[in-house]
């Protein structure tokens, strides 16, 4: 195949939007690179100069959606509220953000497979761990780790209803924040 133009050069982002996109419609099992590779117009060994595997492709998707939920984290710790506020914004951000990067949210925590284990080791306990350590302080210590479980399926819950009904956060904001100032109600 012919050498692209510059300006529709091949770039890691182009092949992470496609697979996203590939994977959440097709499943991770049936995606192939080959197919990836077509979608964009591109030979399949050009893939692989930017990812030795499926499974490597798989975890740096996996690993930029984890970082852009914890920047998301850190931006409403980061604000000058009160605790209790912050609060009431982590836990209503976590569905925003599930909501708002649905494709995001099913590549994290809905797409199961045994070949990706090793790959998902430590994105999504390092997430964990730092919502977790968020609502704990911000709970004033009071909340433990059976509650903050608790909270987080419950989040977890809300945003895997409404994935894929063709809702968007703006659709289902006034619910979300019920469920939140719930949830916020039973955490001393």
């Amino acid at each position: 195949m012919a050498r692209r133009a510059v300006d529709q050069e091949l770039t890691k982002e182009k092949i992470l939007d496609v697979a996203r996109d590939l994977f959440v419609t097709q499943g991770y099992r049936s995606v192939s690179m080959r197919q990836i590779a077509a979608a964009l117009g591109y030979s399949h060994g050009s893939i692989y100069y930017h990812f030795k595997s499926k499974a490597d492709l798989f975890y740096s998707l996996v690993n930029q959606d984890f970082s852009l939920l914890d920047q998301k984290l850190e931006e409403v710790l980061r604000t000058e509220e009160e605790p209790r506020k912050k609060l009431f914004h982590v836990l209503l951000g976590f569905i925003r953000f599930g909501l708002e990067h649905q494709s995001h949210y099913e590549i994290m925590f809905m797409i199961k497979d045994e070949e990706l284990q090793p790959y998902l080791s430590g994105n999504p306990d390092q997430t964990y761990g730092k919502f977790a350590q968020a609502i704990f302080l911000l709970s004033e210590k009071k909340a433990n780790p059976t509650m903050i479980w608790s909270i987080f399926l419950s989040l977890h819950g809300f945003v895997s209803h409404y994935c894929k009904s063709g809702q968007s956060y703006e659709d289902v904001e006034s619910l979300a924040q019920a469920h939140v100032g719930n949830l916020c109600k039973i955490i001393p």
